[in-house]
C-alpha cells in the first residue's frame, strides 16, 4: 500500500500535464504574444518547484521540516484538494477552447469567455493549478511544499497581472464590467 501513497501525486500531476499537452493542439492563431523571456522564466520556476517537491534528499535540511503531523488525514485532504483543483483547471481549459495559450496572448478572433468556471472566477485555470499545488503541499506537510506553492503563486500572479492588462486593452469596458462583478482567483472573495 505504501507504493500507492508514494505514486499518487506524481501520477496525478503527470496525467494532468499529459492532458494539458494534448489539448494544446488546435488553438487559434496568435495575434499578439508576450516576449519569450516571460514564458521561459515561468517554465524555469515550474521546473525548480517540481525538483523541490520530487527530490527527497536536497542538502538543505530545513526544507524537510514538518509543518504539521504527517499521516492519512493530511494525505487525503491534500489528495482531495489537488484532484479537485486540477479538475477545475481542466474544466476551465475545456471552456476556454481554442482561445487557450500557455503564454499571455491575444488570439485572432479572441473571445471573452464568461460562462462555466469563468462565471465564478476570471482565472480559473490559475485557481485550479494553485489548488493543486496547495493540496500537494498539504499532503507533503513540509516546508518545501509551502515554498513550492508560494513560488507558483508568485509566477501565476505576475502572469495574471499581464493578462488582466491585455484583456482590458482587448475588450475594454466589457472586460472592466466582467472584472468588477467576478472575482479574480477565489470565488466571491478575491
Amino acid at each position: 500500500m505504501l507504493w500507492f501513497y508514494e505514486a499518487f501525486f506524481p501520477v496525478v500531476w503527470i496525467a494532468f500535464l499529459l492532458y494539458w499537452r494534448i489539448r494544446a493542439a488546435g488553438t487559434k492563431t496568435t495575434q499578439r504574444a508576450e516576449p519569450s523571456a516571460a514564458p521561459i522564466l515561468r517554465a524555469l520556476v515550474f521546473v525548480i518547484v517540481i525538483v523541490l517537491l520530487s527530490i527527497p534528499r536536497i542538502p538543505l535540511h530545513w526544507l524537510y521540516l514538518q509543518l504539521w503531523p504527517t499521516g492519512l488525514w493530511p494525505f487525503w485532504i491534500g489528495a482531495a484538494v489537488t484532484v479537485a483543483g486540477l479538475l477545475f483547471a481542466v474544466w476551465a481549459r475545456h471552456y476556454l477552447g481554442r482561445n487557450w495559450s500557455s503564454e499571455v496572448t491575444i488570439k485572432q478572433g479572441h473571445e471573452l469567455i464568461t460562462t462555466g468556471p469563468y462565471a465564478l472566477v476570471r482565472h480559473p485555470i490559475y485557481t485550479g493549478i494553485l489548488a493543486g499545488f496547495l493540496g500537494t503541499a498539504i499532503a507533503l506537510s513540509q516546508v518545501r511544499g509551502l515554498i513550492g506553492f508560494v513560488l507558483i503563486f508568485l509566477v501565476l500572479w505576475a502572469k495574471f497581472r499581464t493578462e488582466e492588462e491585455w484583456m482590458c486593452s482587448q475588450f475594454g469596458e466589457t472586460y472592466a464590467a466582467y472584472a468588477h462583478q467576478t472575482a479574480a482567483l477565489v470565488p466571491y472573495i478575491f
